[in-house]
């Protein structure tokens, strides 16, 4: 992993963040993957299409759930939750680094509606960190403004339906274009939120991805405040605690 300067560290947090806070409650609940909402938090996202997976890789998830899940009978802690989370998560990315399935999101007009769709309620109903639109799936630093009015799983909707209606009209197709459920983690603290900004900021690196076959965004005042995609590390995982 990439050792980041220890000045890097000492940046305050950028405007707008909150990470996890001890002092409030934590609500889980476990769906395929296991989710974590506290109320004012900032979250990693990860959503993917829905072909972006073969079933043989679906089915060899679907086996590592079953059997984890025996090995781990419920009441199931949050180190438990988390270490199913971080393994999930490291197979589907490696999985959707390698480009599988039709990789909508390359499109120019698909991934240009999508980003247009992620703006247009930023500072309204949330505030929009960062993002990468890769061919397949996406990542994205978020923070609801009022998660009991607009939680993150409808922001997620949102963004998810709006663009799915207007690829299926532009190929004359029906039907659900993403997958259903969302990766999401809260982050931890600045210097956890430093680490998956470097994350992001390298994925199509990692993915050997020629310029023009993504789109990098992250807020002009963070970059303003020191907070940029400088020093990427393509081994870190978001998804394991900081």
């Amino acid at each position: 992993m990439t050792v980041t300067p220890a000045s890097t560290w000492n940046l305050p947090p950028p405007s707008g963040f909150e990470g996890l806070r001890d002092h409030l409650p934590l609500n889980v609940y476990e769906a395929e993957l296991p989710h974590w909402r506290q109320e004012g938090a900032t979250y990693f996202v990860t959503f993917r299409l829905g072909d972006s997976l073969p079933q043989a890789k679906l089915r060899e998830l679907r086996q590592y759930r079953t059997m984890w899940l025996q090995r781990h009978p419920p009441p199931r802690s949050e180190k438990i939750l988390d270490a199913l989370a971080v393994e999930v998560f490291r197979r589907i990315e490696n999985w959707l680094d390698q480009g599988m399935g039709r990789c909508l999101l390359r499109r120019p007009d698909f991934s240009q509606k999508l980003t247009d769709l992620m703006h247009r309620d930023d500072g309204k109903h949330y505030e929009l960190g960062c993002y990468v639109v890769m061919p397949n799936h996406v990542h994205a630093v978020v923070r609801p403004l009022c998660p009991a009015a607009t939680p993150l799983e409808e922001v997620l909707r949102l963004w998810k339906g709006s663009s799915s209606r207007a690829m299926n009209q532009a190929l004359d197709s029906v039907g659900p274009v993403w997958q259903r459920e969302s990766y999401d983690r809260i982050i931890r603290d600045a210097e956890h939120l430093y680490r998956v900004l470097q994350y992001i900021g390298n994925n199509p690196v990692k993915a050997k991805l020629p310029v023009g076959a993504y789109r990098l965004w992250i807020r002009p005042d963070w970059v303003k405040q020191g907070w940029n995609f400088t020093h990427p590390s393509s081994h870190f995982n978001p998804a394991a605690p900081s």
